[in-house]
């Protein structure tokens, strides 16, 4: 855990004070010396889902790092006066330890998604990448967690990304965590469709501006639903946020 950075508690999760790039920097060192940590990137629909499930909130408290991947945390923070420094997505971050890690000896494994995505992503990669080194790729289907581990440890990887969707990659991450080899396990949720082309990313101008969210809600009408949460969110961080602080 980066103890020595400031932590943000927002409706009983707590987030580092980091930038994407100190993020990065995090992930890398502890890949370099085979340190084991666990890195989760909640939006504030997982913040809500942590606020009424314990066990999430625990997994998520007791991780090396946990970051805002939504800008509706980082505008959390700042109605609680205590403003994260940026919001860091998960797809970003993975992008840019991609880029510190591309010409070392670190190699990275895909668990999640639909048949066929991992392995387009680790394509896709390899190509942004060139000297990326993916040794294995596994869809997100599967029935017998040992064998799954004996599949994954047997390709020695060091950074293991698990997109099963919060909060079951949460869930198996923890548990799973200590008979897995890897030195890194992510959290990334869809971020492999993301890497394979099958859904786009919103354009640098949504991003920068924070709006990705209405990138996606534009582009995606059925997600609405989902996007009602975020008021129902910042609702209760102006209530209840304080008393957390």
């Amino acid at each position: 855990m980066i103890s020595s950075k400031k932590i943000i508690n927002i409706l009983g999760t707590k987030f580092h004070y980091v930038t994407r790039s100190e993020a990065a920097t995090f992930i890398v060192k502890c890949l370099q010396e085979r340190k084991k940590a666990s890195v989760f990137t909640p939006n504030p629909e997982i913040v809500m889902e942590a606020y009424h499930d314990t066990r999430l909130q625990a997994i998520l408290n007791n991780s090396e790092m946990v970051v805002p991947d939504g800008i509706g945390v980082v505008i959390a923070s700042k109605i609680l006066g205590q403003p994260l420094p940026e919001r860091v997505a998960g797809y970003d971050l993975v992008q840019e330890v991609f880029r510190q890690i591309e010409h070392k000896e670190i190699k990275v494994y895909f668990l999640g998604a639909g048949q066929g995505v991992a392995e387009l992503a680790k394509r896709k990669m390899e190509e942004k990448y060139t000297n990326l080194k993916i040794v294995g790729v596994h869809n997100g289907y599967f029935d017998n967690d040992e064998d799954i581990i004996k599949l994954i440890n047997a390709a020695k990887p060091d950074f293991l990304l698990v997109g099963l969707g919060a909060p079951k990659q949460e869930y198996w991450i923890e548990s799973n965590r200590d008979q897995l080899h890897a030195s890194v396990l992510m959290g990334v949720g869809g971020s492999f469709d993301g890497m394979s082309g099958k859904v786009k990313r919103a354009p640098d101008f949504f991003i920068k501006l924070g709006l990705e969210w209405f990138y996606r809600l534009i582009s995606q009408p059925t997600r609405a639903k989902r996007m009602l949460r975020l008021p129902v969110f910042l609702f209760k961080v102006i209530i209840e946020g304080k008393k957390y602080l």
